[in-house]
């Protein structure tokens, strides 16, 4: 059952009648307002990793998510793993775990972290991620403010698959299906299992500092290939 709270995040969030998918970027964007951080993220995770952007605040946020994405590492995928928050007050001091994300987050001006798992029992759905651009705890209200912002925020990502078509996949979710059939051709041209092919292309992503997606779209029209050719 909802608490107050967490009804009233969403009374908000569907006030007007409005589409289903304007209701992750109403929710992100009430989110950053009613908090003291500067971003929010809205990402759906599998057993995999990160699956894709439902909905981000500002810029940053995007960009943040998009780099956990191509890394494989990052809060988010810690946050899903684990089913509990993952709460960095100072990315500089506690994010030593992960150490590439780290370094591209700070460089893009996130000093804290505040990562919360949307579930369902087992079922991991995703996770509402915060950003900050100073340091510090949320403190005991913010706290609460979050876990209810994460409450509704998995009642929306409910609502928004049973009500896909056709019990299709989220619509307003970033395709990662380019991604999947980019790794079974890395896996064949360069020999390796469908992981080993997957970090290979997260690699060179993070390398060449483009996203996955725009990677994956070259190894499927064939200007990029990971083979001894290449």
């Amino acid at each position: 059952m909802a608490t107050t709270r967490t009804s009233q995040i969403l009374s908000e969030v569907a006030r007007g009648d409005v589409e289903d998918a304007v209701l992750p970027a109403r929710l992100v964007s009430l989110c950053a307002r009613a908090l003291p951080i500067t971003g929010v993220g809205l990402v759906l995770m599998t057993d995999a990793g990160p699956a894709g952007t439902v909905a981000a605040s500002d810029g940053t946020a995007s960009t943040l998510e998009e780099l956990q994405f191509t890394l494989g590492e990052g809060p988010c995928v810690d946050c899903s793993g684990a089913g509990r928050p993952v709460l960095v007050p100072s990315l500089a001091v506690g994010g030593a775990q992960w150490p590439v994300f780290t370094d591209g987050a700070l460089r893009a001006g996130v000093a804290a972290v505040f990562a919360f798992p949307l579930r369902v029992g087992a079922i991991r759905l995703g996770v509402l991620a915060l950003y900050r651009d100073a340091t510090g705890p949320l403190g005991g209200p913010g706290l609460a403010e979050a876990l209810a912002f994460a409450d509704a925020a998995t009642t929306v990502l409910l609502h928004l698959q049973v009500h896909a078509p056709q019990g299709g996949p989220i619509s307003v979710l970033e395709d990662r299906t380019e991604v999947h059939q980019a790794t079974g051709m890395v896996s064949v041209q360069a020999g390796v299992d469908l992981a080993s092919a997957l970090l290979l292309l997260r690699a060179r992503a993070y390398a060449t500092e483009r996203p996955v997606l725009e990677l994956s779209r070259e190894v499927l029209s064939r200007l990029v290939r990971f083979d001894a050719a290449a």
